[in-house]
């Protein structure tokens, strides 16, 4: 069996691509390099540098490398960003779903691990997100990992078609100190910078009804992320059933002064976080329930808040970038 790894240059699929290695799976990694590096695909792995929007270089890689499933990380995945460039969001996570499914269909590759995203769920207003929770995305980012978990659901009913997805909200952490979040949006990489830099990180609100004044959010290690797709797509290759999606959380959550307090402490960098105002739109806590994961998918948080950020931090360091 062999697994290609759509997006598996970038900072989650890359640890795809490790965990698949690590439990003697076949992997291939198909990557525009767009925002991944090739430095993060491991030595001996087949490389294809080609777009999902290419149809004759995702054929040639299938027929090449005998592919029999995708897990599928490839994507635009910048919320914020999307509002301002919405068709480029839309054709990255739109039309290179549809193209990669049109080449499984013509080659038989009947599985599929989808790389999907809590923002499918929008602004909740729930303690807790189920996988039952009302699906309200709030960007085109959300709008078209929705879309791509429909275009799923269509398939297995036009062609048979086996599949899964997994959303999730914070990833971070690292599993090998070759790869990191280079993302310019996400929380770990900004503190980091400024950190760097020599600047104060900054905490936008710290007036949420929470126990310390700042958001709520579920963080979660990006190995045990991978392990979560490598273990469906074990399950798939076994011809075991699955739910059709999957929230990857901790049912908990830390705040963004918890972030920053285990930052000062794993760093070894003393800071006073820069306040600034709340940002429009950002509710004060959003957590996820694993409880289906942790049943179907061996999922389950290993990591600590201070792990994952000592991971991330030594990763980050050891990085030439």
């Amino acid at each position: 069996m062999t697994w290609l790894v759509t997006g598996g240059a970038g900072y989650i699929g890359a640890h795809v691509v490790r965990a698949l290695l690590e439990a003697d799976m076949t992997a291939v990694v198909l990557d525009d390099l767009s925002s991944g590096h090739e430095r993060f695909v491991p030595e001996g792995v087949p490389f294809v540098r080609a777009s999902i929007l290419d149809a004759d270089a995702v054929d040639r890689a299938i027929v090449d490398h005998g592919v029999t499933g995708v897990i599928h990380v490839a994507g635009f995945k910048y919320a914020g960003v999307s509002v301002q460039r919405p068709l480029h969001t839309y054709e990255q996570n739109v039309t290179g779903m549809i193209t990669l499914l049109e080449a499984m269909e013509r080659h038989g590759v009947d599985r599929c691990v989808f790389s999907s995203s809590a923002a499918v769920y929008g602004t909740v207003d729930v303690d807790v997100v189920t996988e039952g929770t009302p699906k309200a995305p709030a960007s085109p980012y959300g709008e078209s990992k929705l879309i791509g978990e429909w275009l799923l659901a269509d398939q297995e009913v036009a062609a048979g078609l086996r599949h899964t997805s997994l959303r999730y909200f914070n990833v971070v952490g690292s599993g090998d100190p070759a790869v990191f979040d280079t993302s310019p949006h996400n929380l770990f990489p900004l503190v980091f910078e400024a950190l760097i830099e020599g600047r104060a990180p900054r905490i936008n609100g710290t007036d949420y009804p929470t126990p310390d004044g700042t958001c709520v959010r579920d963080y979660i290690h990006v190995a045990d992320l991978a392990l979560a797709h490598v273990a469906a797509a074990r399950r798939l290759d076994a011809g075991e059933p699955l739910e059709r999606a999957y929230n990857l959380g901790s049912g908990d959550g830390v705040s963004v002064r918890q972030i920053m307090d285990a930052m000062a402490a794993e760093t070894g960098i003393a800071f006073d976080p820069e306040i600034g105002p709340r940002r429009p739109g950002d509710p004060p806590r959003i957590v996820a329930s694993g409880e289906l994961a942790a049943r179907d998918l061996e999922w389950r948080m290993r990591h600590s808040l201070a792990e994952m950020v000592r991971s991330a931090w030594e990763a980050r360091r050891a990085s030439a970038l």
